[in-house]
């Protein structure tokens, strides 16, 4: 009988049950992921950051007597630890370590601090931190005293990095060098492996409605959804995968982290989005893969010098978390020479991607189909009716790569699911004949003007198409008499000159309908991103909220 954590919604009976009968379900966790592939590549380089560089092995061995050290502070079983740490190599075994205990990982994003630290603690009842001492110009431990002056019944914080003495708190490198593998720890650390039906990971997510959420994943469920992935889009034991983005955002650490690992690629981990220091990595590495969102993409083809480096290495691009417009898809195919793999993806579990050899019209103008052929993708009505092939409709999904349902979230969970298990992905889409998805708004991005229903994601994909357009995102704003407008931010390219008249002119000769002309632009030096890269729409509500009050 499987213990399940209190506040997780197991899978129905009858589902786990199909999955498990055929094999969708593989049966492994995620620590027997990475001993798989020790146990192939042994003395392959499997990772690499700045400072160090490790084989599968050696990062096994690391993992192992991490693990021991975890156990002999008293982390057990379903406890839950945050993790907190850059792009560096210590990710690996600090994340696999609590795998092979059974401990949950909760990703945070280095760029978090007192505020979103303290409510993920309360949200998750985390007992445990591991989490560098210093990084960049942040110094983690006065944010540390903070969080435990908030939490006084913490029980471990573990720093990576530190220097000099770190007491009270221990350092990770201590618990790997003091802990020995011998015949009666590695009993002790196989005795504690999970059951693949347990929650194995914990990410946060802002969910259908934007209130914070936790998502938790089980090992099967999580692994079932990566490795579909990896396979739909080619990914292979020879690709040398860079990791830009935060290790703790969804689409780095799913589809570029865990998916390198599943199929015995290498790690290149870069702590840095300057297109200078992305360039020179791929040339000195020999990247042939990369993994982000469509912002770096679009920041790297407007680097001045991108014709100074060789990146022939370059082979394939995984780009989603956002929208990837046409001509961002069109400029990495021609300029960089690679295949685009457009996708989109949440840390619920949402999964498609465009294959190998899709031509690049449905390469531009879709996200794929679903990469694991077991899930059920679907688009429903307002009264939850399945909508025939090309209507558009509310997406909703579900299936073993699927999560079910938020963490200790019942009120959430009851407006998150149709009443037959399908989660609402909040997202408006059609799925064409052959089973391609193309999104075209967002649920909670659709402005509602006069009762209009005005979709913010199809006015930026017409206002991209500006050649002086360097980044757009549209924004709703209140008004007294409609209820809500549109506001659209522009950010021109460099040396370029736009006009409010200039852009509507443009629209109009793209056949835009008047409800898709912005009533308000404003432009902007730079647009402002969220730690995991993508454009701050929270921010731009509120920036133009205060100047209407002004």
């Amino acid at each position: 009988m499987v213990e399940y954590l209190d506040g997780f919604t197991p899978y129905k009976e009858e589902d786990a049950e199909k999955y498990n009968r055929y094999r969708w379900w593989s049966g492994l966790t995620l620590g027997d992921i990475l001993d798989r592939a020790a146990d192939i590549h042994t003395d392959k380089v499997a990772f690499e950051d700045r400072e160090t560089r490790l084989t599968y092995g050696e990062a096994r061995e690391k993992t192992n007597k991490l693990a021991i050290g975890l156990m002999d502070l008293g982390i057990k079983s379903m406890d839950r630890v945050l993790v907190q740490l850059p792009n560096w190599n210590e990710f690996v075994f600090a994340y696999f370590a609590l795998q092979k205990i059974g401990a949950i990982p909760v990703l945070l994003i280095d760029r978090y601090r007192q505020f979103e630290i303290n409510h993920l603690i309360k949200l998750t009842g985390a007992t445990s931190w591991i989490v560098a001492s210093k990084y960049r110009k942040t110094d983690y431990i006065p944010i540390i005293k903070d969080v435990l002056k908030e939490n006084p019944g913490f029980k471990n914080v573990i720093i990576v990095r530190g220097e000099g003495d770190q007491k009270p708190f221990t350092t990770l490198e201590t618990l790997i060098e003091e802990a020995e593998l011998t015949e009666e720890n590695l009993a002790r650390l196989a005795d504690m492996a999970p059951d693949p039906m347990q929650v194995a990971h914990m990410g946060p997510t802002g969910g259908t409605t934007g209130a914070p959420k936790i998502v938790p994943r089980t090992h099967n469920n999580l692994i079932t959804c990566i490795e579909y992935c990896s396979k739909s889009w080619e990914q292979g034991n020879q690709d040398i995968n860079l990791l830009a983005g935060p290790i703790g955002h969804d689409l780095t650490f799913t589809k570029g982290f865990i998916g390198s690992i599943i199929t015995h690629g290498k790690v290149v981990f870069l702590d840095s989005t300057d297109d200078k220091e992305i360039c020179d990595t791929i040339e000195r590495q020999k990247v042939t893969s990369v993994i982000w969102v469509p912002t770096l993409a679009q920041r790297l083809l407007q680097y001045g010098d991108l014709d100074k480096h060789d990146l022939s290495s370059l082979k394939k691009m995984h780009s989603a978390g956002g929208a990837s417009h046409p001509d961002l898809v069109k400029d990495v195919t021609v300029k960089l020479n690679m295949k685009f793999y457009n996708g989109y993806g949440a840390t619920e579990g949402m999964t498609t991607i465009t294959r190998t050899t899709d031509d690049l019209e449905t390469i531009c103008t879709t996200v794929g189909r679903p990469t694991c052929p077991y899930d059920t993708y679907k688009v429903i009505d307002k009264d939850g009716n399945e909508l025939p092939p090309n209507e558009q409709g509310e997406l909703v999904i579900k299936g073993p790569g699927v999560f079910t349902g938020y963490y200790n979230n019942q009120e959430e969970n009851e407006k998150a699911f149709t009443r037959d298990g399908f989660f609402r992905t909040g997202d408006v889409a059609k799925i064409d004949e052959k089973g391609y998805i193309t999104l075209t708004g967002r649920i909670k991005e659709m402005i509602n003007r006069g009762g209009e229903s005005i979709s913010a994601t199809l006015i930026e994909r017409l206002i991209n198409r500006h050649p002086d357009v360097a980044a757009v995102a549209v924004v709703p704003m209140p008004d007294p008499f409609m209820g809500e407008r549109v506001c659209a931010y522009i950010q021109p390219k460099e040396g370029a000159e736009l006009t409010f008249e200039g852009i509507i002119s443009f629209l109009r000769a793209q056949k835009a309908s008047v409800l898709q002309l912005p009533e308000r632009i404003e432009f902007i030096d730079a647009m402002p991103y969220t730690g995991a890269q993508k454009m701050d729409k929270k921010s731009l509500r509120e920036d133009i909220e205060k100047k209407l009050r002004a």
